[in-house]
Order: C-alpha cells, then structure tokens, then sequence
C-alpha cells in the first residue's frame, strides 16, 4: 500500500508576493527648461530616468532660442542636436529651438507684449510636442515655463494624468506674471503637484491635490568615492554654483588658515582676496566630486543671504548628498532647515562663520535623516496618494 503524504511533506513554500512597479508600461512625457542630455543634473533628470525604467520616457526641452546664447545657457553645448529627437540612455529627448522665446522683461509697461509672446509661443507649438502630447499617458511638468502648455494638452488629450514638478518657487525663478497667473489658473486641474518642500505649498491656491515628496538620492553614493582626493591635513568643500557667494571664503580663509577649502564648479574665478589655502575647480564629474565630498571634514553651502529662499533647506542637492554622505555642513541659517548635521552662519557676519565652521569641526560624521532613493521617490510621484509619508500635514 502506498504511504498517504502527510501535510507537513506536501505543504509547498509560499512564493512572496510580487509588489507591482507603479506606472509600468506607460507613455510619460516631461515638459521642461532643462535637457536630459546636459551633463549637470537636477531632479527633474533622475526621475525621468526612473520613468525610462517603468514605461516609454520622452523628455521636450522648453524656453531655448537664438536669445539664449547671451543668457550663459547650459543647453548651448547642445545647440546643434536641436530640433531633431535623439534617445539618450533611453529617453527620447528634443531641444525645441525658435528665433525667440518669451521671458520676463521685468517691467510692468512691458507686460502686455509678455502676454503675447507667451500666447504664441503657445500657439506655434513644436509637432513634435503636439504628437508627445497627444500620445501620452502621464505629462509631468516643471515649474517655470512648462505649465503654459497645460491647455494644449487638455485639448489635444484630456484624459492624460498630470504631475507639476515643483522643483523651484516661481517669485525665486522671476518667471514672468503669465505663466505665474496660468500657474493660479490650472494648479486646482492638475491631477497633483509634487512639492519637495512644505515651504513651497505657499505659492499653492489650495493644498488639495498637493504631496510632500522630498528629493531622493543614490543609496550607491555610499560605496563610491574611494579613495581620497585629499593630502594631509583638515579639508572642506564646497559644491555648485547656485547663489554662490565668495565673501564667506575670504574670510573662512583667513580666519582657518589650517583648513584647505574646496570649490568645485562654483562659475567665478579665484579671487584675488581668498588664502593660499583655497583652491577652485572648474565643473567636474559628479563621480570625482563624490569623492571630495566624501573624504571632507566638512561641506559648505555658501548660499548669498539676501537670495535664499527658505524652500532650499529641503531641495538645495549638496546639502542632501552632504546629509546622506554623513558630512556636517555650513550654511546660511536660513536654509539649516530641522537638520541637526547642519551649522549656521549669518553671512556677511564673520563672528558667526568662524562659529559654525567651529562647530563643524567639532560635530559626528553621521546622516541626520533616513533618505529615499529615485525610484521611492518616483513611486510617490506616480501615485502620492498610496504613501502616508506624502501627506502635507499643514
């Protein structure tokens, strides 16, 4: 007779279940004044990335004409790829070049003609956006320009699902009067806006389909950076160039003569007043600069006092990869944020920079927070309402 099987020899391990990608297999476009090719990346750039990853990613470069070669553009490196498509690390990308653009001209006698350069740069609309548009399933939109074409793309493809990316305040960009009026208009339509920042929901009509989702960060940062970039000696650094301010290094300089201070990639010159102690860089691979911020005693973020807006205590990037790299940080107390790893300056006030920079030599090396990754991120962007940690709580 043969043996009958007990349960304990039948029961078959249970597979553990499967947690769906959120947003895969879907058509994303992503309206913005950056270009996912331009080697210096925003978050814009690695959620896009993210988004390549689930679906089919198309990313349209906005605000970018003949003018812009007198603005510093960063898009200028690019300027003979305009106007055609090109993937790129499986984005489709297209730089949309015209003979002008619409900008702020920043004085109210002007703004009639504002309002009718906008309206048509509307309305002679690249194709290819129009077919992106049109064949889209999810259309995210940057803060700046972007929301413009918000209409257009209600009219061409009413049941695409829309996402502003806030990723600056309008006042803080001086974007002009027309698109912060548009903003007001459609920000109640927008199926819902993705504020890195508490501080930006003020910029908001209402709050209603508004989430907190930070900026994210690669987990991968923590095993590179290897080795050190450094010789003997205290070492600190500073990264960016965004609002960036070389009277604190004046007198850092002169007042840590034992300190070798760092910039990299800050888009000014040495200047004739910083220490021997000081040495600038141009713009380097975010790897090596990975490396620096790493191995520093310290990060700065030497932000100019009367251009922070208080939103960068959440979004500024280097102070994040300062955070997660467990690096204590220097900055303006406006942007210290509830970050117990940051130490605050007053700028302009050398007192209160030799005070902080003290206070950062003497502080632990450890993060002052649990960071998401981009895909965390992007999954909160995708679908806000599916993580409590979304929710504005103001």
């Amino acid at each position: 007779m043969q043996a009958t099987a007990t349960s304990q020899e039948t029961e078959q391990p249970k597979a553990a279940p499967v947690t769906p990608v959120i947003g895969k297999g879907l058509k994303y476009v992503v309206l913005s004044a950056h270009d996912y090719r331009s080697p210096r990346k925003a978050n814009i750039h690695f959620i896009t990335e993210q988004l390549a990853q689930r679906g089919e990613a198309r990313f349209f470069s906005l605000r970018y004409s003949f003018l812009s070669r007198y603005t510093n553009d960063p898009r200028l490196s690019l300027d003979a790829r305009a106007n055609k498509i090109e993937t790129h690390n499986g984005v489709q990308c297209y730089l949309w070049k015209t003979a002008i653009h619409p900008f702020n001209t920043r004085k109210p006698f002007l703004r009639l003609g504002e309002d009718v350069l906008f309206k048509l740069y509307v309305a002679s609309a690249s194709r290819v956006l129009k077919d992106w548009l049109a064949s889209a399933d999810v259309v995210l939109f940057e803060s700046g320009v972007a929301p413009i074409f918000f209409d257009l793309l209600k009219k061409l493809n009413p049941d695409a699902k829309t996402i502003y990316i806030a990723s600056d305040d309008l006042e803080t960009i001086n974007v002009a009067e027309f698109v912060k009026q548009t903003f007001q208009r459609i920000a109640p339509s927008m199926t819902s806006i993705r504020l890195p920042s508490k501080a930006l929901a003020n910029e908001l009509p209402s709050t209603r389909n508004a989430y907190f989702i930070p900026h994210g960060i690669n987990h991968g940062l923590a095993g590179t950076g290897d080795p050190s970039p450094y010789g003997e000696g205290v070492h600190a650094v500073s990264v960016g160039s965004m609002l960036f301010d070389a009277d604190f290094f004046i007198e850092a300089s002169r007042r840590f003569p034992e300190v070798h201070f760092h910039i990299i990639g800050c888009g000014q010159p040495p200047h004739p007043e910083y220490g021997d102690n000081v040495t600038v860089y141009g713009e380097m691979p975010h790897d090596e600069t990975v490396r620096y911020i790493k191995h520093a005693r310290f990060g700065i973020a030497p932000y100019r006092s009367e251009s922070v807006p208080p939103y960068l205590a959440d979004t500024s990037m280097k102070l994040i990869q300062y955070d997660f790299l467990g690096l204590p940080a220097v900055c303006p107390a406006a942007v210290t944020g509830d970050y117990s790893s940051r130490f605050a300056y007053e700028p302009g006030n050398p007192e209160s920079i030799e005070a902080a920079i003290n206070k950062a030599l003497e502080a632990p090396h450890e993060s002052s927070r649990r960071h998401l990754n981009w895909s965390e991120v992007t999954d909160r962007v995708l679908a806000p309402s599916e993580f409590d940690d979304t929710r504005m709580g103001i």
